[in-house]
């Protein structure tokens, strides 16, 4: 079916006063999670009030769910001029546990978002190894994206990217969509056989402007800084554009759509991550690095499940 655009006044607001809720992930069991710069991850109960959960430390950024239902947080902890490991937190045991502190030799300071594919193969993004995070917007090429395999081996995969962020799979799990912030695109990678990946290529076009030194700023509504990225059931790439309020999609064809877009950024604000959850997979949970709430919104779409998810 077509992708309708959402108009903002159909999110509603929950988790008032959370802290940088960045990221979202809803269990098998209707349980929703969200990130949060006081804790390692809050829970969001149904009547929309949240509660802390795990110890402080690091900047929790994008996170996912395994099998077992334990929560991945990539912590992007350059937010702090702190390290930045994969980490995991288990909600039924309090368990909280870094997953990968370096990989190949290279401490980890900017752990982005983490998805674990049918293999059970962990893939993460590491933004950058600037001092501080703002530096690497600059088009730098120093993030990569790692790989955490089910025997515990750690491999650098990709390299030479420009502030990887948002990570989604394809349904056949025989992609891996890397959102380049800085490079205002998103990469495509074939995923090989025994945890790696082949040569990525963009897919579809520049998603809009950057702010170029010595040049004019680019309008709000252009500026094109990729950040979370989610496949749904169509084959569609959701894709946030945080300094432009909006979201758009990548179709198969590799059409470009706009499904939601806030000109005022009183409602859509600073997006960063889309998830899908429920029953039909069609409630839609919007993350933010700037608003101090969760969105949430019935989706016209089901969401792809992710492994945690999958019956």
């Amino acid at each position: 079916m077509p992708l309708s655009p959402i108009p903002p006044q159909a999110f509603e607001r929950i988790a008032l006063g959370i802290d940088r809720p960045e990221d979202v992930v809803v269990g098998a069991d209707g349980r929703v999670f969200a990130s949060d710069h006081q804790c390692a991850v809050a829970e969001i109960f149904p009547d929309g009030s949240f509660k802390r959960l795990g110890p402080a430390g690091g900047a929790p950024n994008g996170i996912n769910m395994d099998r077992q239902g334990r929560v991945l947080i990539a912590n992007f902890g350059i937010y702090d001029r702190q390290e930045g490991p994969l980490q995991r937190f288990d909600p039924a045991t309090g368990l909280h546990e870094t997953l990968v502190a370096e990989v190949g030799g290279r401490r980890l300071t900017s752990a982005n978002y983490p998805v674990m594919d049918r293999a059970g193969n962990i893939w993460c993004a590491n933004s950058t190894h600037a001092e501080t995070w703002p530096q690497a917007l600059d088009g730098r090429t120093d993030g990569f994206i790692f790989v955490l395999r089910p025997d515990g081996s750690t491999e650098i995969v990709a390299e030479g990217l420009k502030f990887p962020n948002g990570l989604a799979l394809s349904a056949e799990d025989d992609v891996l969509f890397c959102a380049q912030t800085s490079g205002a695109d998103v990469m495509a990678f074939p995923i090989l056989a025994g945890g790696r990946l082949g040569k990525g290529e963009r897919y579809g076009p520049v998603l809009g402007a950057l702010q170029i030194p010595g040049q004019p700023a680019p309008a709000h509504e252009d500026l094109g800084y990729t950040d979370g990225v989610g496949m749904d059931a169509e084959g569609n790439l959701w894709v946030c554009l945080p300094g432009a309020d909006k979201v758009v999609a990548i179709t198969p064809a590799l059409e470009v759509i706009t499904v939601i877009h806030d000109p005022t950024g009183q409602i859509v604000n600073h997006p960063t991550n889309v998830t899908w959850g429920g029953a039909d997979m069609k409630d839609l949970y919007i993350g933010s690095i700037r608003a101090d709430y969760v969105l949430k919104t019935r989706c016209p779409v089901a969401g792809q499940p992710h492994i945690h998810q999958r019956k």
